[in-house]
């Protein structure tokens, strides 16, 4: 009676343990066993936005064994890919065997994906079946938030939610294929240069985020967990919002956005270093604003932190095209004077080659 008193408390410590945030050490022990990880947020250039890539009728298997064919090429060893809650409202079991076969297409190509279960950023109204065709001229025209504003505002709503996590993360917590989880992308994004989201949207994230973070960790995933802060001002810090701080706090990882030049991603690091935990910069690249290849990459390389740029291949999201694009769309003709975002055209020949083999010469492709 008494060993069996002690093994229940054993396996009761143990899966407390599992639900708890990495250490330091932990996660610093984690990543001296991974390579130098560099990727690109990826979407298949024939899809407009998650629901399309996922969804059976255009879930398209081919492409994107041929994109993550030339992202090998290049030497990247990751991909951030986002899902959708709806996916899993839809078709649970259709869902898990797609994202299966997506990971043995990574694996294929030597690359280990960081999955996105939630995203505020972009439209507020998903719907599952065909997706709208891509608004001409305008960048990530139909790009998709997870969850949906309804969804997010209605607390009856969120077990569904955390069906839909528990049930990603349990089918994949031991899947040596994925790299980590990212619990939420951006979760305090107002969106106000394009939708309309909830008036209280952030008080509504500040209660749900850590929530998320719970049912994440109750699959008890192998991998890491985080939540990549995004707009902090590094020049002139006061202090963290309450969402930031919520996501530095749950975070096994430290990842975050910075889309600006050098001294910009150098006062990131410098301040996020302080954590003392590993780094990934999960969104980079926007040439307008120098935040190019030839200058951020080689920091990464420098200090191994992990480096994520916005797109792979120019396609249906058009997010080769500036943000500005949704005030002054690129139609009659009209092109930016330098690409966005994205690497490779659509036949997968480079935007500048230049680029390509700053690339290839810092991930030692051959």
């Amino acid at each position: 009676m008494k060993k069996a008193l002690l093994f229940l408390a054993l396996l009761v410590a143990l899966a407390s343990q599992a639900q708890q945030k990495w250490t330091a050490q932990q996660a610093n022990d984690w990543y001296k066993t991974q390579p130098w990880y560099v990727g690109c947020n990826y979407i298949p250039s024939n899809s407009i936005n998650e629901l399309e890539m996922w969804q059976a009728e255009t879930f398209d298997l081919k492409r994107i064994d041929q994109e993550l064919q030339w992202a090998e090429a290049l030497g990247l060893n990751t991909m951030r890919v986002f899902l959708h809650d709806l996916l899993w409202k839809q078709d649970p079991e259709g869902f898990k065997k797609r994202i299966d076969q997506f990971l043995a297409v990574c694996e294929k190509h030597h690359i280990k994906p960081m999955l996105v279960l939630f995203d505020s950023c972009w439209d507020p109204l998903p719907k599952l079946g065909k997706q709208k065709d891509p608004t001409p001229g305008i960048h990530n025209s139909g790009w998709l938030q997870s969850p949906g504003a309804t969804a997010l505002a209605d607390e009856k709503e969120w077990p569904r939610l955390k069906a839909y996590v528990k049930g990603v993360v349990t089918a994949f917590a031991n899947d040596k294929r994925v790299m980590s989880w990212d619990v939420w992308n951006e979760p305090d994004n107002y969106n106000a240069n394009s939708y309309a989201d909830p008036k209280n949207k952030i008080e509504i994230i500040e209660k749900i985020l850590p929530k998320a973070f719970e049912w994440t960790r109750a699959a008890k995933p192998s991998q890491p967990l985080t939540s990549g802060v995004w707009k902090i001002n590094y020049k002139e810090f006061k202090e963290l919002t309450k969402t930031e701080k919520i996501q530095l706090d749950l975070s096994d990882i430290v990842t975050f956005h910075c889309y600006d030049d050098t001294a910009s991603f150098e006062r990131a690091i410098a301040f996020l270093k302080k954590y003392e935990r590993p780094l990934i910069c999960t969104e980079y690249l926007a040439r307008g604003n120098k935040s190019t290849f030839e200058t951020i990459l080689p920091i990464g390389k420098r200090d191994k932190i992990g480096m994520i740029n916005w797109g792979f291949v120019v396609g249906k999201t058009q997010t080769n095209l500036p943000w500005d694009s949704w005030q002054k769309p690129y139609v009659d003709g009209r092109q930016p004077a330098v690409w966005h975002h994205e690497i490779l055209n659509e036949d997968g020949t480079p935007y500048k080659k230049e680029e390509t083999d700053i690339i290839k010469k810092l991930t030692g492709a051959k």
